[in-house]
């Protein structure tokens, strides 16, 4: 015990000022707090409608805020995701495309040799928290960050002054301690990590009540492992299952999110500071295929199908945002950076390109959509699994939304898909072959944009493939699914 306390308290006497915080601004800022869930499906809430999964403090947080029912991720997985949101721009500036090699999965099954990955976002890139920093607030980043770390790359790199959790670790090592976090010390026996984390992010609200900040609580829930609090998996087991939703863990892991959803809540109400503050809760992509139900929408995790890149989105601001509202304008995770900047009152890096739009006229109302042609996702990687055949989850591809219309090529043939999501959320009807007016308007929307960002296209044949690989052998890199993306 002696030895938890003294790894505690020095590790609370250095991470608090690890960089020097900004002067307390003479008049009050809004305070802002983005709730970022790892790996949680566009469908795994009550509000957007999951039978299974109990989440009242999450509906609660969308009865009293707008609801975004067609809100994208950056990226299909975590790193690229998260150094999207963090910077504001695509892929292909920062040139973090997947979670480690670019070229994961069963080698002979590639045809292609998928562009190389960087796994680490250069400091050289300004984000949310620089942005915010410059603008007077205290910035933490609690939880996970799986971009770099400290403190050459990791969130005291970038602009948080403080970093609880956050290194380049793509899930946790464990739920329950020892966490093996060299950014978290161990709490006591049976302590919960959703909840450590909470707990955290409490403390850093409670000492700056009294000036602007920004919380980035990125929860490493509902990650794999998948590991939940024993009375709420009980809880679960106990319950029947509605939706392809049916993994009482996987279900206990998100009772235990929107208990830390209501905690904060709460804790802001106590403090005074809920009509204060924008609350943003969301999630960095997709969730597991084999996991949790995204019906009806198609894909999961890893793909550039809906499955795999709408998210929940919710956001909170009294008098700002009309309570029960709701926005079916596309938004994506690009679009973080310049909105928090616009709530802030802060200023965007003049030297950095900027690929998102401030969502503000759609929080506040003065606007009915954003003006802008195309939402963008670009893939030039592998990942293992076995939805598109060949022991792949999925190959090299660009996609982009125009309106209702999604165009996505795939590079290893040429292959292109066509949907009408407005008629066709589930993507099953290609319109490839029965559009070619609206075909060539988005190809050409694709190409400008590729050209653009620099978006670089994997052309070489993979001297290794094997057109009869089944996708078992020994070359394969991670496991299917989603759990290590």
């Amino acid at each position: 015990m002696l030895k938890f306390l003294l790894a505690t308290a020095l590790f609370f006497t250095t991470r608090a000022f690890a960089a020097n915080p900004p002067p307390a601004s003479p008049a009050q800022k809004p305070d802002i707090v983005f709730i970022l869930i790892d790996d949680m499906g566009w469908k795994d809430i009550g509000c957007m409608g999951s039978a299974y999964y109990e989440t009242p403090n999450i509906d609660k947080l969308a009865a009293q805020g707008m609801l975004f029912t067609a809100a994208y991720s950056a990226a299909p997985n975590c790193a690229p995701s998260r150094a999207s949101l963090m910077t504001g721009m695509y892929t292909p500036r920062h040139h973090i495309y997947t979670v480690g090699d670019s070229n994961r999965g069963p080698i002979a099954s590639q045809k292609l040799i998928p562009v190389p990955n960087t796994e680490v976002l250069d400091p050289k890139w300004k984000t949310i928290a620089n942005v915010l920093d410059d603008a007077g607030y205290m910035t933490a980043s609690i939880g996970k960050w799986h971009i770099g770390k400290d403190p050459a790359a990791g969130p005291l790199a970038h602009g948080f002054h403080v970093n609880v959790g956050g290194n380049n670790q793509g899930s946790a090592s464990s739920f329950f301690p020892p966490y093996r976090n060299p950014n978290l010390p161990d709490g006591p026996a049976g302590e919960y990590l959703t909840d450590r984390l909470t707990d955290e992010a409490l403390k850093f609200i409670d000492a700056n009540k009294s000036r602007p900040f920004f919380l980035y609580l990125a929860h490493n829930a509902v990650h794999k492992p998948l590991m939940g609090k024993p009375e709420l998996v009980a809880k679960y087991k106990a319950k029947a299952r509605s939706g392809g939703q049916n993994n009482a863990v996987y279900a206990a892991m998100i009772e235990s999110v929107d208990q830390s959803v209501g905690r904060i809540m709460a804790r802001l109400e106590e403090l005074h500071l809920s009509d204060h503050t924008l609350v943003i809760f969301s999630s960095d992509n997709g969730g597991v295929g084999d996991v949790t139900s995204m019906q009806p929408l198609r894909g999961e995790k890893g793909m550039l199908y809906e499955g795999g890149v709408r998210v929940p989105f919710i956001a909170r601001w009294p008098g700002r945002i009309a309570p029960g509202s709701r926005s079916d304008v596309p938004i994506t995770g690009v679009d973080i950076m310049p909105t928090f900047a616009a709530v802030a009152g802060g200023k965007l890096p003049a030297t950095q390109p900027q690929d998102g739009l401030s969502i503000l006229p759609l929080l506040d109302g003065s606007g009915k959509t954003l003006a802008r042609e195309a939402i963008y996702w670009h893939f030039p990687c592998y990942l293992p699994g076995s939805n598109m055949g060949r022991g792949l989850r999925m190959v090299p591809a660009t996609s982009l939304l125009a309106g209702t219309m999604k165009y996505q090529e795939f590079y290893e043939d040429s292959h292109a898909e066509l949907y009408n999501l407005h008629d066709d959320i589930s993507e099953q009807h290609d319109l490839l072959g029965s559009n070619a007016r609206q075909t060539e308007k988005l190809r050409n929307l694709m190409d400008q944009w590729r050209k653009a960002v620099n978006a670089p296209i994997p052309t070489q044949p993979n001297p290794q493939y094997n057109p009869s690989a089944t996708g078992k052998n020994k070359n394969a890199k991670g496991k299917g699914g989603g759990g290590g993306d």
